[in-house]
C-alpha cells in the first residue's frame, strides 16, 4: 500500500505529522547519545523536511521498497543520517529497535547512508555534493525512460558551497529535470562556523534562479507550508529548488543556533533535559 497523500492538510493530519516530529527528534537524541557519535544539530533542524515528505508527500511503500513506480528522497547532507533513520524505521522499513545499533560495528545504520545495505536508502552519500549529482542523474535517466516519479534531495548550505552542487544546477536546467525538487536546509551554521563567515551565500535565491530553476523560500519548520509549497512545486516544469530556513537543533533550547551541537554528543544529563522540553515544550 502506497503512503501518497492528498493535497489537502486536516487539523488531524497536522497533529499527528507534529507528534511524529516530536518522537522523531526523542530518537535522534538516543540515537547519538547511544552512539556517543553522530550529528544532532542538523537533524533536529531538519526534522519537519523529513517527516512530511515520508509520512505526507511520497508516493512509497515500506513493504515493497523496490518498487519502481516510488518517488526517491536522497540526503545530500549525508551525515545527518539520524533524521533518516529514525523516518525509516517509522515508516516500517526496519525495525525500530535497529536505531540502537546506529553507528556500530556491522550495522546496517552506519554514520553515513549506504545504499546497498540499508532497505529504504536509495543513495550512498557523505562527501558533501555527491548526492546532489547522484540524484540528478537518477532523475535524467528516469526522465528518458518516461518515469514519472519525483526526486526528493536534501542539501546543507555548508554543502552547497561545493562545486559540485552548481555544475549540477547547471546539469537539471539543461535537461529541464521537473522531476526533481530540493531543499536547501537554511541553517547558516555550518561545521566550522556561520556560512556567512566562511563562504557567503546570500542573497541564495537569485544565485539559483540564475541557473533556471524555480525557487521558493519557506519556514522549513511550518509543515502547513512545506506541503503547500510541495505541492505547488510539483507542476513546475523546470527544477525546483526550496530554501528552508531552519533552526539548527530546532526543538531543544540549549542547542538551537548553537554550532558546536553540529557534531556534539550530548551527556545523559543533557538527554534527559532534551528529551523534557520535546515532551513538552521548550
Amino acid at each position: 500500500m502506497s503512503t501518497k497523500q492528498s493535497n489537502t492538510l486536516s487539523e488531524e493530519k497536522l497533529s499527528k505529522l507534529t507528534a511524529i516530529c516530536s518522537a522523531t527528534r526523542k530518537q535522534i537524541i538516543q540515537m547519538v547519545f547511544d552512539a556517543s557519535s553522530g550529528h544532532i544539530g542538523g537533524s533536529l533542524g531538519a526534522t519537519e523536511l523529513v517527516v512530511a515528505l515520508y509520512h505526507h508527500l511520497m508516493n512509497h511503500d515500506p513493504k515493497n521498497p523496490n518498487w519502481s513506480d516510488r518517488d526517491r528522497f536522497v540526503l545530500s547532507k549525508g551525515h545527518c543520517t539520524p533524521v533518516l533513520y529514525a523516518t525509516l524505521a517509522n515508516c516500517g522499513y526496519f525495525p525500530i529497535e535497529d536505531l540502537k545499533t546506529f553507528r556500530r560495528p556491522g550495522s546496517h545504520l552506519q554514520g553515513h547512508p549506504y545504499q546497498p545495505k540499508t532497505p529504504g536508502v536509495e543513495a550512498t552519500t557523505g562527501a558533501l555534493g555527491i548526492g546532489f549529482s547522484t540524484a540528478l542523474g537518477m532523475a535524467l535517466t528516469a526522465k528518458n525512460r518516461g518515469e514519472q516519479h519525483k526526486y526528493y534531495v536534501i542539501c546543507g548550505d555548508g554543502e552547497i558551497q561545493e562545486g559540485q552542487i552548481w555544475e549540477g544546477a547547471m546539469f537539471a536546467n539543461k535537461y529541464k529535470l521537473n522531476n526533481v525538487i530540493g531543499f536547501v536546509d537554511r541553517n547558516y551554521l555550518q561545521t566550522d562556523g556561520n556560512s556567512e563567515d566562511i563562504m557567503p551565500l546570500d542573497p541564495l535565491a537569485p544565485k539559483w534562479e540564475s541557473f533556471g530553476w524555480k525557487v521558493y523560500e519557506i519556514d522549513g519548520h511550518d509543515l502547513k507550508e512545506i506541503i503547500a509549497t510541495v505541492h505547488d512545486a510539483k507542476k513546475s516544469d523546470s527544477p525546483v529548488m526550496i530554501i528552508a530556513n531552519t533552526v539548527k537543533g530546532k526543538g531543544v533550547s540549549f542547542m538551537e543556533n548553537a554550532v558546536g551541537w553540529h557534531g556534539g554528543v550530548p551527556s545523559k544529563e543533557d538527554v534527559e533535559k532534551a528529551l523534557k522540553e520535546l515532551e513538552h515544550g521548550i
